[in-house]
């Protein structure tokens, strides 16, 4: 038995604890804020969410920068340590997967559960980050060995495990596409659901600088949202998506070519994302959101740069190596 923890903020996290569970060869227990996704394979700790209430109740929620969330006598956040700390007791798991908070891979650790993290790019050596990568006995890295996270340290670099980027569709076939009647080319805007960095008007002065390219957009301010996306995915000529990692790994997975604007974020997560893009040459990468009239060339520009390059940030079987990775921690630690 081990525990995976999945943080609440987007859906990458899940859709990524997901695609690990299915292939690992142990019950994975989830433990989350978020409801459990369908065809998860095994139970569900409900969290209680420590992010409600008046956040000018929270106080210093770093503790002094040694933490990067811990509001002060907020009952949510005691309730979900508590809670996780109680499953931690009953089952004594082999190994905890944080995916991802620092405070959560510190407590089970206090708990002398062995964990492991999910690592992310951007700048991560900040006090807290540097403690629950040091602890961790391995790092899991959604991205291809050839295009490391420049800056880590040397024992880090040791028990990191690069997967290459995977998704809910690695192995999924490519959809049929449907007759066109026109020439029209179509693009697809990719927002998800963690961020809104672009408005309305954008978007809408995008579409109108590009004649001859037809836009549908799944998430953002004005997108539509669907339970599966992969057929609209696959028959895009050009992918307009953020550097979050499920959304690069998704459109990888269907070997679109594409447009990647990096959002701001935390520790400059997704502008850390699109240097390793353009170092490797998968995508084209634009720091911001675009000038409307930047947009017809930079669409050319990636329909004829193609997708193919994408197999070289997703190999396709990165979940079953990150299970892998779970395994030999646990085998290491000769837990059952």
């Amino acid at each position: 038995m081990i525990g995976y923890y999945v943080h609440h903020h987007g859906s990458g996290h899940l859709h990524r604890a997901r695609s690990i569970a299915a292939h690992a060869p142990f019950p994975v227990t989830g433990l989350s804020s978020l409801q459990a996704p369908d065809g998860w394979p095994g139970p569900w700790v409900s969290l209680p969410r420590d992010d409600d209430g008046d956040p000018d109740t929270f106080g210093d929620v770093t503790a002094g920068g040694r933490l990067h969330w811990a509001p002060v006598l907020h009952g949510g956040l005691r309730g979900r340590m508590a809670r996780i700390a109680e499953w931690i007791a009953a089952t004594s798991p082999a190994l905890l997967v944080s995916d991802v908070s620092v405070e959560v891979a510190l407590l089970a650790r206090l708990l002398g559960t062995p964990t492991a993290v999910a690592a992310m790019r951007g700048e991560r050596t900040d006090a807290p980050h540097r403690t629950a990568y040091d602890l961790a006995e391995v790092l899991l890295a959604p991205w291809p060995a050839t295009l490391p996270e420049p800056g880590w340290p040397r024992h880090w670099r040791a028990k990191t495990v690069h997967t290459g980027a995977f998704s809910r569709f690695d192995g999924r076939s490519a959809a049929p596409g449907e007759a066109r009647a026109d020439r029209t080319r179509r693009v697809l805007l990719l927002m998800g659901s963690g961020g809104r960095d672009v408005s309305t008007a954008e978007i809408a002065a995008a579409r109108a600088a590009s004649p001859g390219w037809r836009w549908t957009a799944l998430g953002g301010p004005d997108g539509r949202w669907e339970a599966d996306p992969w057929p609209v995915l696959c028959a895009a000529d050009v992918v307009v998506t953020h550097a979050g990692q499920n959304a690069v790994a998704e459109c990888a997975a269907a070997r679109r070519p594409a447009v990647v604007v990096p959002q701001e974020r935390p520790f400059g997560e997704q502008a850390a994302t699109g240097r390793a893009l353009t170092r490797g040459r998968l995508a084209v990468v634009a720091p911001r959101w675009p000038d409307a009239e930047h947009w017809a060339a930079l669409l050319e520009q990636a329909y004829a740069h193609g997708g193919d390059r994408w197999s070289q940030w997703a190999p396709g079987d990165g979940a079953a190596r990150a299970a892998r990775a779970l395994a030999d921690v646990v085998h290491r630690r000769g837990a059952a």
